[in-house]
């Protein structure tokens, strides 16, 4: 089977999917990218701030970038101008391609050349019911533009729970869709946080901690979708049994609210128990992940939410809003599924509050709570996506044809 893979630029977290899938002996993946974005440094405007991935995003499968109209390494609802695909996968024998996203014209245009060609298509996105706001006149606009974009998809590769039920509920039969689920390379991150639990006490050193103090731990954007602020505000209302273990809030990532929140820590003369220790690169978080307690993930808005399964890789308790999709597929409670963590309804700081007492109040439930974290994210990972993929490609385990 020879697959091509559309997505808009080299992306750290898909990086290493594509490679496993390269593995494949019967797929012969081929990855496009329309920008160069994410090669060298770039300025994120999520962290307000330049950043340089640590992950090799190229290595281990084949990939090209197509021609493009103006400056590869913009990124933007137009730019690049890419050209040349249809050309690509009428030459290269290509039988089936998978677009990650819909939102850019050359999605769509990828897919209608797909079409033409008489290729298989698969579609990859993020969008859920709650990912965003979306009014009457939005609601009408997407399911005008979706009613055209249906036959040019043959199955869609649902991230999740909440994105399978968005297809759904845009009239995508249940026999097109298939789970992908929204995976980080579990192996690097287990690794990872194995080898920081040997040094957790020098790495409290070095971060100036002392010794006897849970950590709760929030690393991600400083935006206000991120939601940040609740978790302060819910952090300095501890009280009880919770607030006597005298907690430490590690604040780790950068953005445009982190001065807001530093002048609202000051404030309460907190400083000496919230740090601010900006961005941090992958290969870094492990190690933050496992001094931590707890992970606190309070966004609204939230299409997934990877760094959910990068805490849960070490071990970690994880409370998340219930606006974050991946709670309601690691975290949420299910009916023979042991609790991983809390879910709170978003915006609701004393719910929040709450969430946090009952985990730090009782560190015997905290430890339990993580090692059930480890055992769920432990499937859902690169595997089930291959599986995913490869019975949306109609094919069967291990290169036996169905």
């Amino acid at each position: 089977m020879r697959l091509a893979y559309l997505v808009t630029h080299p992306i750290q977290y898909q990086a290493p999917l594509l490679a496993r899938i390269a593995c494949e002996p019967d797929i012969e993946l081929t990855a496009f990218f329309a920008s160069e974005l994410s090669l060298g440094a770039f300025r994120d405007p999520g962290f307000g701030r330049e950043v340089t991935w640590d992950v090799p995003l190229l290595e281990g499968y084949r990939h090209e970038f197509l021609p493009c109209l103006g400056e590869r390494r913009d990124l933007g609802i137009l730019r690049p101008w890419s050209h040349g695909l249809a050309r690509r996968l009428r030459r290269g024998g290509f039988q089936a391609l998978w677009v990650h996203g819909y939102a850019r014209p050359f999605h769509v245009w990828s897919l209608l050349a797909a079409r033409a060609l008489g290729l298989t298509t698969l579609l990859r996105d993020e969008a859920t019911a709650i990912s965003t706001r979306r009014g009457g006149a939005k609601r009408l606009l997407r399911a005008g533009f979706f009613a055209g974009l249906r036959p040019l998809v043959d199955r869609y590769l649902a991230i999740g729970s909440l994105n399978r039920a968005y297809w759904r509920a845009l009239g995508v039969a249940e026999e097109r869709i298939f789970d992908m689920p929204y995976a980080v390379d579990n192996a690097r991150f287990q690794a990872l946080a194995g080898a920081a639990a040997a040094r957790r006490d020098a790495f409290r050193q070095e971060l100036g901690l002392p010794p006897d103090r849970p950590v709760v731990l929030y690393a991600s954007k400083l935006m206000a979708r991120k939601r940040a602020g609740d978790l302060l505000e819910a952090f300095l209302g501890l009280g009880g049994a919770a607030a006597a273990r005298r907690p430490l809030l590690l604040i780790v990532g950068d953005g445009e609210l982190r001065a807001t929140l530093e002048a609202r820590v000051a404030e309460a003369g907190a400083a000496g128990s919230v740090r601010f220790l900006g961005f941090r690169n992958q290969a870094e978080l492990p190690a933050f992940y496992e001094l931590a307690e707890v992970f606190v993930l309070p966004s609204e808005h939230e299409p997934w939410g990877l760094v959910v399964n990068e805490a849960m890789n070490a071990g970690t308790a994880v409370i998340a809003s219930d606006q974050v999709a991946a709670a309601h597929d690691l975290i949420s409670p299910r009916r023979g599924r042991p609790e991983t963590g809390v879910v709170f309804p978003v915006g609701d700081i004393a719910a929040l509050r709450g969430a946090l007492e009952q985990v730090l109040a009782d560190p015997e439930r905290a430890a339990a709570l993580g090692r059930q974290a480890l055992a769920r994210v432990s499937a859902w990972d690169f595997e089930a996506d291959v599986a995913g993929l490869r019975a949306a490609l109609g094919l069967g385990p291990r290169g036996e044809a169905s």
